[in-house]
Order: C-alpha cells, then structure tokens, then sequence
C-alpha cells in the first residue's frame, strides 16, 4: 500500500485513494461531498467512459434515432441542430441508454450479438479510463493545485481486472497511484440493493463468461422472445453474489471500510480518520 501506517496516511501531503465497491453504497456521494467540501479533485470513471471512450458512441446512438424523425433528419444533413448528452457525475442516463438490456427487440431489447458489443466497448472504454488516474492526478495538481484525489470507480470495476493476478496490468497501475479503498456492504444492503433495482432495472455491465451463462441459463429456464427486464432482474442479485469475491480480493491491495461506516463520513476530517482505521484494522489482521 502506498500509505503503510495510519500516521503516514494522516501526514501524507497528498491524499490519494480508490473507492470501490457495489453501486449504491456510497462511492459518489463520498467523492461528491470531498469536492464540495474543497481541496480534493473528484475523478468518476463512468463521467470519463460516457464523456471521454463512448461519448461519440452514444451521441451517434441518440442520431441514428432522430434521423428516423424527417424534420430532425433534413436538420441533421443540413447541420442545422448539435446532437449531444449531457452527462453529469449524478446522472448516467445516456450511458445506460447505450448499453441497453439484451431481449426481445419488440420490447425494446437489443440482440444479444449487438449487446455484447456494447458491453465490450464498454469493457475497454472501463480500462482505459482507470488507466487515466495517473494523468488526471498529475493533471490536477497542475492545473487546478489539487493534491488530494478520489477515484470514484465504476460498480464494474472488479469484472474489467483480474483480482488474483498480482501484475494485472490495471490493478497495479492505479494501486502504485492510490490506496484501494472497498466499501463492503452488508446482506442487509445487498438485499436492499436487489429491491431498488427490481423497482427500475438498469444496464449494467458484466463480466463477459458470467453474462454468456447467465444469458443461456436464462433462455434454459424462460424459452421464448425474452423479456429484456426480466432477465437483467433475474441477472443482477446473480451479479453482486459473483462480484463480492471479486471485491475482496481487489482489497487485498488495501483497506476495507464498511457502508454504514461510509454513511457516518460528513466531513474530510472524518474520511481521513476512517481510513487511518482502516489501515490500523488491516495491519493487525494481518499480523
């Protein structure tokens, strides 16, 4: 770990760390009150994959929809109207929309061939933003004199590396910049989580030996056109059982805090103080 004891995390001139963990428990919210709270740059991974690697992606998804309308059409080929999204730290919509749900194409699912597509340019946008921390830190301090950092992952962030390889290539990389901070829910969150999304199902992104099977074993179970809800609802509890040892082993190369925990932070004094915990609990576990 790039801070080996509580007091040199606490006296470090810069604050460098990467949270993770389900989405939901409270990575954003954490980044977001660092940034407002002054002096820590707010790196989101999903802000840069849907600006930066797939923001083309989605705003060609977005007109070859419009160019379907004729009066948005002879606009278009007159570049009479800009075609964009306008995506936030808070609001992924467009992102979501692109990667879409596979199902029945009446239903508005996507052929599985063209969502997993979408899923690999994802997979890539995913890596190549995590790979961007060492740029934006270096970027931060100066431009804006920032020297404290939060990178504020993606929930998929454990499908994209290979936990158990001590030399994955982006594990390494953003570990020598940061500490690994995970935010371990509890069975009560993760049922919690299940509920919110059963509520208003959302695209994700999965592993891709995880998604082929659990797209066949869902075809095995439901024949017939498949309902592009269903199955992501049927997918995702499926999908936090096989993240959580994925997480824990990702945390190996850190600390590990607790989402109620998480929850209690209101300030930066009390995230600092949180993970000197952190690391104290991981050097006597480990001792």
């Amino acid at each position: 770990m790039i801070y080996d004891s509580a007091e040199s995390w606490l006296e470090a001139p810069e604050k460098r760390v990467m949270l993770f963990g389900m989405s939901g428990l409270g990575k954003t919210h954490v980044a977001s009150m660092l940034r407002r709270a002054g002096g820590w740059f707010h790196y989101s991974v999903d802000y840069r994959i849907g600006t930066r690697y797939m923001g083309e992606l989605i705003a060609d998804e977005f007109k070859l929809h419009a160019m379907r309308v004729p009066l948005l059409r002879e606009l278009l080929l007159t570049d009479s109207v800009r075609i964009r999204s306008n995506i936030t730290f808070d609001n992924l919509a467009p992102l979501s929309m692109y990667l879409g749900k596979p199902g029945d194409p009446a239903r508005g699912g996507l052929a599985f061939p063209d969502y997993m597509t979408r899923q690999n340019q994802h997979r890539a946008a995913e890596i190549a933003a995590m790979l961007d921390c060492g740029h934006f830190i270096d970027r931060a301090r100066a431009i804006y004199g920032y020297r404290d950092f939060v990178c504020d992952t993606s929930g998929s962030v454990c499908e994209v590396v290979d936990p158990d390889d001590p030399d994955d290539p982006v594990l390494a990389a953003t570990a020598a910049l940061m500490l690994p901070v995970w935010i371990r829910g509890t069975e009560a969150h993760t049922a919690e989580l299940v509920r919110r999304f059963d509520r208003a199902p959302k695209p994700m992104y999965y592993q891709p030996d995880f998604l082929s099977r659990a797209w066949r074993d869902y075809g095995d179970a439901h024949p017939g056109p498949v309902c592009p809800d269903a199955f992501i609802r049927w997918t995702y509890a499926r999908a936090l059982a096989h993240r959580q040892p994925r997480y824990e082993a990702m945390a190996r190369r850190g600390v590990t805090v607790e989402a109620d925990e998480i929850a209690r932070v209101a300030s930066p004094q009390d995230f600092a103080a949180l993970i000197a915990r952190a690391i104290t609990r991981k050097h006597r576990k480990d001792a």
